[in-house]
């Protein structure tokens, strides 16, 4: 299973991280998802490779900024 961490910034609240976790299930090869307003982490897990940029784009469609921790 691969995993990758993201920074994310500008999320504050339970909404925010149900707001990425909502755009981040939808990318292909997702699988599991941790996010934490708190600490500003996602965590992503598939079982096949996945898409840096995609999950990326999710994030920013779900109006936050990320960056591969």
């Amino acid at each position: 299973m691969a995993t990758i961490e993201y920074t994310v910034t500008g999320m504050t609240c339970g909404h925010c991280e149900m707001s990425v976790r909502e755009e981040v299930q939808q990318v292909a090869g997702v699988s599991t998802i941790d996010v934490s307003a708190a600490s500003g982490r996602l965590l992503v897990s598939g079982e096949q490779p996945i898409d840096d940029l995609a999950v990326l784009a999710a994030v920013e469609e779900a109006g936050y900024q990320a960056a591969r921790a």
